[in-house]
């Protein structure tokens, strides 16, 4: 039974991929940002172990795992939680800059540092759920693009480190999804929301999948997916 480290589980593509996890009967641990998110997160997914920390606070993650047990084995870690904050270059304060790097650069290198022990042992695989902001950037997107485009060159980077230990290191880039935080961009962007227009999360669930389940003589290194209409 293999087990994977998820972060991002409780909304969108990550509830979407834990899901089918969970009915395959595969062992999950989340990971949630505080002791009542671990709570409801380990109340929809029984069976699961959840973790605490807060990805906002990277620098805490460390900190926050040596007052819980972790996991003896990880054979993936899946990196899909992230936040988003738009605005032109002219208009960014330095604290949403540091949100959005924070959240979705730094804590996925600082949680891969950590994990990459038991990942080793288990010759295991790491998951970067991008976005296809991380292969182009468009106006008032800088701070969220800035920070995917730095997830892929963390992934890029990751793989060819640490091939000689059997790890293998996937980037995900879906197109625009019919999520909460999709939901949340046309707020911002102060746009109607139509979920029909974009991709089912669990599209990009199966497209996961996909790359978790491939064979071990091969690895999906980079998968853009995108809308059908």
């Amino acid at each position: 039974m293999a087990v994977h480290l998820i972060t991002g589980a409780g909304s969108g593509i990550g509830a979407a991929l834990t899901r089918r996890l969970h009915e395959r009967g595969d062992e999950l641990v989340l990971l949630a940002r505080d002791a009542g998110r671990a709570r409801a997160i380990a109340a929809e997914f029984p069976g699961a172990t959840t973790l605490v920390g807060d990805l906002s606070q990277p620098g805490r993650l460390s900190w926050a795992f040596s007052k819980q047990p972790l996991p003896e084995r990880i054979d993936s870690l899946i990196h899909i939680a992230g936040v988003v904050d738009l605005g032109r270059v002219a208009d960014l304060p330095p604290t949403l800059w540091e949100q959005q790097l924070a959240v979705n650069l730094i804590a996925p290198a600082e949680l891969t540092r950590l994990m990459l022990p038991v990942l080793r042992v288990s010759r295991g695989q790491v998951i970067f759920v991008n976005s296809g902001a991380g292969l182009r950037a468009n106006a008032e997107w800088a701070a969220y693009a800035a920070s995917k485009h730095g997830l892929k060159a963390l992934a890029d980077a990751l793989r060819a480190e640490e091939a000689e230990h059997g790890v293998r290191v996937s980037s995900i880039f879906p197109g625009r999804t019919a999520t909460p935080m999709q939901e949340r961009v046309h707020q911002q962007e102060g746009t109607e929301y139509v979920p029909e227009r974009f991709i089912d999360p669990e599209s990009v669930a199966t497209t996961i999948l996909t790359a978790l389940d491939l064979p071990r003589d091969a690895q999906i290194t980079d998968l853009s997916v995108r809308p059908g209409v």
